[in-house]
């Protein structure tokens, strides 16, 4: 499954639990079939959001990816609405 996201949310510098707050109303106005990006600096970003991922129905977590971008370490979070 691609992790192309139609959308992006930036929640880099926000601590828990903002990135899953923000990732949740985010994810209220995706549309359906699509995916959404979630762009944090938080390390517990990675089991918060799989978590809320796998409690919420129609939301599908595709991909976790951890990366370096300017000196900072980086958790993208790739999660997909149900059709």
């Amino acid at each position: 499954m691609s992790t192309e996201a139609s959308e992006t949310l930036d929640v880099k510098g926000q601590n828990c639990p903002m990135p899953v707050i923000k990732t949740k109303g985010a994810f209220e106005d995706l549309p359906a079939g699509e995916t959404l990006e979630v762009v944090s600096t938080d390390s517990g970003s990675m089991s918060d959001i799989g978590g809320w991922a796998e409690s919420t129905d129609g939301a599908e977590l595709i991909a976790q990816e951890e990366a370096t971008e300017g000196g900072e370490d980086v958790y993208k979070h790739y999660v997909r609405k149900a059709e």
